[in-house]
């Protein structure tokens, strides 16, 4: 899945010129977080936070601190064709909120938020679908998840999803997300034929 496809378009920006106190309003009156900071051919040349805004708010109106001063200079972005799994391990590793997606010329093309990136993989998931949940741990036997899967399928179960646990030891444990079914009858199959069925859900 492409950033582009999940990025807030033609998003709110503001210039280096824009006072702290107006930053700090455009965001609360539109429910946002972060704002581009661009040049007057929309490049981008700094990223602003609320919280950043809020913290230098008292400073500004002290000192004359200018939006200038406060911004994110140089900050991290992402190309609208990048696909969400980079943008996720960027926001993840760099403990941030969001960032501006760009073109090869800085232009700015979107923002892309963690919100944004928790929707998509709740989406690719099926999280919010109405469904089954089941729990097997296929320990380190070769072509277990086909084997899992086959046995799913077989027993009347439709996959939408499956999550894999970090490799902690020789283990896999696999976590499917069904189309809601009768679970009984899977689950016995599964342990009929030794797996280990960790949980499961209507």
């Amino acid at each position: 899945m492409r950033i582009r496809s999940l990025m807030i378009k033609d998003p709110i920006t503001v210039s280096d010129r824009t006072s702290v106190q107006e930053a700090i309003h455009l965001m609360q009156e539109n429910s946002i977080r972060h704002l581009p900071v661009v040049s007057a051919s929309e490049k981008l040349v700094g990223w602003v936070t609320l919280a950043d805004m809020k913290q230098g708010l008292l400073p500004a109106v002290v000192t004359g601190l200018s939006l200038a001063d406060l911004m994110i200079k140089n900050p991290i972005t992402i190309h609208p064709d990048a696909d969400v799994e980079t943008a996720a391990q960027i926001i993840y590793q760099k403990k941030i909120g969001g960032m501006p997606v760009v073109d090869g010329d800085d232009k700015v093309m979107g923002v892309i938020t963690v919100t944004d990136i928790l929707g998509a993989f709740i989406k690719i998931m099926g999280i919010l679908t109405e469904g089954s949940r089941l729990d097997v741990n296929v320990g380190d036997e070769p072509q277990g998840f086909e084997k899992v899967s086959r046995i799913i399928h077989d027993q009347g179960g439709e996959i939408i999803s499956v999550g894999i646990a970090p490799d902690t030891s020789d283990e896999k444990i696999y976590y499917f997300r069904l189309k809601e079914c009768p679970m009984e009858p899977i689950v016995t199959a599964l342990q009929n034929k030794k797996y280990d069925v960790l949980s499961f859900a209507r």
